[in-house]
């Protein structure tokens, strides 16, 4: 007779436990045992029990679970499970779960050591990996939400999820309580101050949420400031859109500008002139509850100074059409409500590419594609999935069915509503190219790499560098040579499904092809895309949020008038363009919403789920959390240096995955 102990812990959210009995048992090579001791699952409890067997049963390969409903099905949340084997100083073996058991059938836990198919020559877990991915084939299937995008995990509702892949309980509650928090804290406000229309610019003060955000309140007092606007290109909730021209042929000049033409040519010729171009949005229909809203397709003209500072030196508002006079060039030497109306336009541009191309669509949209080929393709035992499956937590639906549902907050609020938004999606998918994705390339593309003031582009080098460490240290574990990159079904099949399925033909931007990993230096550089885009690059545009975008005037959400053809501006035309109170108050309730502090976070790195089993993997994983200790201890002395700092890639900040 041997004794096995175990131990079974369940997880500490709202609803973790179960009054359902769960039955276990032991899988080694050699034989299979029942535990005789039932478990009744307790929410934050870990239950330890003795397995008395017959004989050993040889190194152990799964422990396998199965809850036994009562008169009905109460879901248990199970951590994991570890088993000790026979003696005092007998190892003691992991078994990672961190899902949902549900139902009465047997769920089959794997030992948690990574395998590739190749690593398993005896094909001990190839049925469990055939089967396992065929069930999840068919829980995780692609969906179309609207035609010509890219692809998305099935389901119109939030019930159609997966259990595992919805908000635990207790998440779930704070992100659908804080909305209506928002709009009542607003409500009393506007009871006790706001006036039936806006007159002047100061009137936003009077909703404005004061004490969220410093750097809120920075931008409310300076936000017409020349510079404030220029540096938002740079260290902004959205820098992504600022690059070096090729030329300054992008703009027509109208008589008498010849001056300002040769300027411009002499900025390009010595490095020193940016842009920013909008004309993603050309065209795009803006119509919303029956009224029409206004768009630009901006192109902004900036300079960098010698000081770091970038400032703007002409605005173009309007695209030049064939048999039309040239739309005026929107100057720092106009009248001043003249020039701010014009940075008001480019500033609500920024609010749409902002939300629709770099965050839902080069964030959550594409950590979907990620999470979901990961889970029709990689079995949980696969050392891929073990590496990534942390950074794939994503909110799925719960996007779709708010903020660009019909009738959501788009379609009641934003200029691009009422189908535009659908079409700018649309429009933004063809730009969607691996080196896009990837800090280095990207920045070289953009000419940023040399600009030292963008706070960006330094951290976002250096979080990559990391990221890229940690992944080289797990493959280098499990893959000894390119060959086993190349002959792993597995994974190459999880490419071909990221790269050509998902996105729909990415392999024409860029992205690897079928069958295409042919290194592990590939498999590395890949690898480390998926992970810094649901990481570093989501926070980098996700944080701003609340800092730039509360104070409205900043970043409208929407536009009542057109853009203007002449510069005889005054504060009544300014007051009438901007949104009104009801759209004004939404903004600032779902911006506080997504962009506050979430008292559910995971910092990068930082998750307590133990995927890993060996003394290797986890050496690796600590050498990654140390890394990231001192990146975030150079980002806190750089910042303390700063007027404003810079957190939107500190990894203290950056959340694990895609949460919210």
């Amino acid at each position: 007779m041997v004794v096995y102990r175990i131990r079974v812990p369940t997880g500490t959210s709202l609803c973790a436990g179960s009054n359902n009995q769960v039955q276990l048992w032991l899988v080694g090579q050699h034989g299979e045992a029942a535990v005789g001791t039932r478990l009744r699952p307790t929410r934050g409890k870990e239950e330890e029990l003795k397995a008395v067997v017959l004989g050993y049963l040889g190194p152990l390969l799964f422990v396998k679970l199965r809850k036994r409903r009562l008169l009905q099905d109460d879901a248990r949340f199970c951590n994991w499970s570890s088993v000790q084997e026979p003696g005092d100083s007998g190892d003691e073996f992991r078994f990672p779960c961190y899902r949902w058991v549900e139902g009465d059938g047997v769920l089959s836990l794997p030992e948690g050591t990574g395998r590739t198919v190749v690593d398993d020559p005896q094909g001990l877990f190839k049925k469990h990996r055939e089967e396992e991915l065929e069930k999840r084939g068919k829980l995780y299937r692609w969906g179309n939400w609207k035609e010509g995008l890219i692809l998305n995990v099935a389901g119109n509702k939030l019930c159609d999820l997966p259990a595992d892949e919805r908000f635990l309980e207790d998440k779930r509650i704070d992100f659908e309580t804080s909305p209506a928090k928002g709009l009542a804290d607003l409500a009393v406000k506007a009871s006790l101050n706001v006036p039936t229309c806006w007159e002047d610019l100061d009137d936003f003060s009077q909703i404005f949420w004061s004490g969220q955000s410093k750097l809120a309140e920075w931008v409310r007092d300076s936000w017409k400031e020349d510079a404030l606007f220029g540096y938002q290109f740079l260290h902004g909730t959205n820098p992504m859109l600022l690059s070096a021209p090729s030329s300054s042929g992008h703009l027509v000049f109208p008589p008498g500008m010849e001056e300002l033409q040769v300027q411009l040519e002499k900025e390009l010729q010595g490095g020193t002139l940016f842009e920013a171009d909008f004309s993603l949005l050309d065209a795009i229909a803006n119509v919303i509850l029956c009224s029409q809203q206004h768009l630009a397709a901006p192109l902004v003209m900036l300079k960098l100074q010698p000081d770091g500072k970038l400032l703007s030196t002409v605005i173009h508002l309007q695209l030049p059409r064939v048999g039309s006079p040239a739309p005026p060039l929107f100057l720092p030497t106009d009248p001043p409500m003249v020039w701010l109306l014009a940075k008001c336009w480019v500033r609500s541009s920024d609010f749409q590419l902002y939300e629709l191309q770099s965050h839902l669509l080069r964030g959550h949209l594409t950590a979907e594609v990620f999470a979901v080929a990961t889970m029709r393709c990689l079995p949980s035992i696969h050392c891929i999935f073990e590496l990534i499956i942390l950074h794939l937590d994503t909110p799925y639906i719960r996007v779709r069915t708010g903020l660009v549902s019909d009738l959501g907050v788009f379609d009641q609020v934003v200029s691009t509503g009422g189908g535009g938004h659908v079409e700018l999606l649309k429009r933004a998918g063809a730009f969607l190219t691996y080196s896009s994705f990837c800090p280095l390339d990207d920045l070289a593309d953009r000419g940023l790499l040399e600009v030292k003031s963008c706070y960006y582009a330094q951290e976002a080098l250096w979080l990559w560098e990391i990221i890229s460490r940690y992944v080289e240290g797990i493959v280098n574990l499990h893959y000894k040579t390119d060959v086993a990159v190349k002959d792993d079904l597995e994974l190459q099949t999880w490419c071909q499904e990221i790269t050509e399925i998902g996105p729909q033909g990415a392999q024409d931007r860029g992205f690897p092809v079928s069958f295409s990993l042919q290194s592990r230096d590939q498999l590395c550089h890949f690898v480390t895309m998926c992970i810094f885009t649901c990481t570093g690059q989501h926070s980098s545009i996700h944080l701003g949020q609340l800092d730039w975008y509360t104070w409205v005037p900043n970043a409208p959400c929407t536009i009542w008038l057109p853009p203007p053809t002449t510069k005889d501006a005054m504060l009544e035309m300014v007051m009438a363009t901007l949104p009104s109170f009801h759209q004004v108050s939404l903004q600032m309730s779902i911006t506080w919403q997504l962009g506050r502090y979430q008292p559910i976070m995971v910092a990068l790195g930082q998750h307590k789920e133990e995927y890993f089993s060996g003394p290797g993997p986890k050496a690796v994983l600590k050498k990654f959390r140390e890394e990231l200790v001192v990146l975030d201890k150079e980002t806190e002395i750089r910042n303390a240096k700063l007027d404003m700092p810079y957190e939107y890639l500190r990894p203290s900040l950056v959340e694990n995955s895609v949460a919210i």
